[in-house]
């Protein structure tokens, strides 16, 4: 088991438009020359991922990915009954190698999703805390028109989001393909929730039942806090602006838990945990939510 939480410093590499993290006081000389090859590895093999067609090198996208306070683990290091003793409920985690879907992300590429429901009509929520309002549109026309980077000041009233509210009849043939986390809570059953989303965009703070999130395209950031924590935040205030405006002043104490996953991880949150996200590109996503 392992916990990244140190603080980086940043470096870039002229014609890279990356950003290589380092432990500041920890890495050996050694160890940064291997976190340079490593690196330029991934990003080479990213030159020849297209990120399934939703998003390219020019792209608005944040670089910040933050810190990880969160235990990160290797699935094979985690029975399910260690995940139900340890973390179901009580912590988050985030987990690797968990679930197989690579023929799922494959479905979710942009042009197979525009071929297969591109007429279908989708439901849109604005993006504030209680998701006050709701739109329906051609899911083409989504994708053509709505689903672009947010704005820094942009109310969460403002932007439309495509999450939840998926009509399971119609998308059917999708979420058969789709793997869901394999550990379960007692009496419970898995809900999905399917989603796409631009760079800068997310849901502020919120809280519901426990479930997993999966990233099958772009990247996620997480903050978290216990239940007993409330936040502060304004429901109609963005995550973006809450990490920009809020976030840099709070005192350590109430520093929340966070972590930025990719494809091929899943964050577990337990019950009634507030969580807010922020999508660092234009992001392709699935939570199965645990009733």
């Amino acid at each position: 088991m392992r916990t990244e939480s140190a603080r980086f410093r940043s470096f870039r590499f002229p014609g890279f438009p990356l950003q290589l993290r380092m432990e500041s006081r920890t890495r050996t000389a050694a160890g940064v020359r291997f976190w340079v090859l490593l690196s330029f590895a991934s990003r080479l093999a990213g030159l020849k991922d297209d990120g399934g067609g939703w998003f390219r090198e020019t792209d608005f996208r944040l670089e910040d990915e933050g810190r990880c306070n969160l235990d990160v683990l290797d699935a094979s290091e985690l029975s399910h009954q260690q995940f139900l003793d340890r973390y179901a409920f009580s912590r988050p985690l985030v987990l690797r190698g968990l679930t197989e879907n690579s023929k799922f992300r494959l479905l979710c590429s942009r042009s197979s999703l525009l071929t297969e429901f591109g007429s279908r009509r989708v439901k849109l929520s604005t993006a504030n805390t209680h998701s006050y309002r709701k739109v329906e549109v051609p899911f083409q026309e989504f994708v053509d028109v709505h689903l672009k980077p947010q704005p820094a000041d942009a109310l969460g009233s403002d932007t439309l989001y495509f999450f939840g509210d998926n009509n399971f009849t119609e998308w059917q043939s999708l979420f058969q393909q789709y793997e869901p986390p394999p550990y379960v809570l007692p009496h419970s059953s898995g809900a999905y929730s399917f989603g796409i989303a631009g760079a800068g965009t997310g849901v502020p703070f919120h809280w519901h039942g426990p479930g997993f999130s999966e990233v099958i395209y772009g990247r996620k950031r997480w903050f978290l806090y216990p239940p007993e924590r409330q936040p502060h935040f304004h429901p109609n205030r963005t995550t973006l602006s809450w990490l920009t405006e809020t976030y840099p002043h709070l005192p350590e104490d109430e520093a929340p838990l966070e972590c930025t996953i990719r494809p091929g991880e899943v964050l577990f949150f337990p019950d009634r945990w507030w969580h807010a996200t922020l999508n660092l590109d234009t992001s392709v996503f699935i939570s199965t939510f645990l009733g």
